[in-house]
C-alpha cells in the first residue's frame, strides 16, 4: 500500500544557518539553487533518494518553494525529486487554517492514501495540524526537525521503519 511522504524544504532539507557538522558527522554543503544558496547534508539527500526508490513511497512536495523545489533545488543538491507532485498554496490563503494542512488533506482524499508521513519543521508550532495528525494515530508519522539541523539520521530511520 503506498505511503505518501510530504516533504518541506526550509528547515527540513535546507536548515537555517547550520553550524558544526551534519548529523552524519560530515560537513554541510552549500549549493546555488538559482534563487538562493541552500545548505544541505549530502547524506540526508542520499537517504531521501534511497527512500524514494522504496516501492511503497510516494514523495510529495509540500513547501513554500512549490514548483521551485523540483525545478531549482533538486538539480542543485542532487535530490531526485524533479517528478514528485507539488502541492500549492493557491486558493488556501483565504482559509484560517495552515495552508499546508488543507493541501495535505485534499491530496490524501484524492489519492486515498491509508498511511502518510509529514516532514515539516513547523509542525511543532501548528496546533491544528498536530491535533488532526493525533486523530489519525497509527496512520501518520509526523516529524518536525530542528530547523537549524534539518532531517537527522533518526528521522530518516523512522521514515524507513514506517514504510516497512
Amino acid at each position: 500500500m503506498p505511503v505518501s511522504i510530504y516533504l518541506d524544504v526550509d528547515g527540513v532539507v535546507n536548515p537555517f544557518g547550520p553550524q558544526g557538522l551534519t548529523d552524519w558527522g560530515g560537513e554541510w554543503k552549500i549549493a546555488d539553487a538559482g534563487i538562493l544558496d541552500v545548505a544541505f547534508a549530502p547524506e540526508a539527500v542520499a537517504e531521501l533518494n534511497e527512500l524514494a526508490e522504496h516501492p511503497f513511497a510516494r514523495f510529495v512536495w509540500l513547501t513554500t518553494w512549490e514548483r521551485l523545489a523540483p525545478e531549482f533545488l533538486c538539480p542543485a543538491i542532487g535530490l531526485k525529486g524533479e517528478d514528485w507532485p507539488v502541492l500549492s498554496s493557491q486558493g488556501w490563503d483565504q482559509s484560517a487554517e495552515w495552508w499546508k494542512l488543507g493541501a495535505l488533506q485534499k491530496d490524501l482524499a484524492e489519492m486515498g492514501a491509508e498511511r502518510f508521513v509529514w516532514l515539516d519543521d513547523q509542525l511543532g508550532q501548528e496546533s491544528d495540524a498536530r491535533s488532526w495528525a493525533e486523530y489519525h494515530q497509527d496512520r501518520v508519522l509526523c516529524i518536525s526537525p530542528d530547523p537549524r539541523r534539518g532531517l537527522s539520521r533518526r528521522d530518516l530511520a523512522a521514515v524507513r521503519t514506517f514504510l516497512g
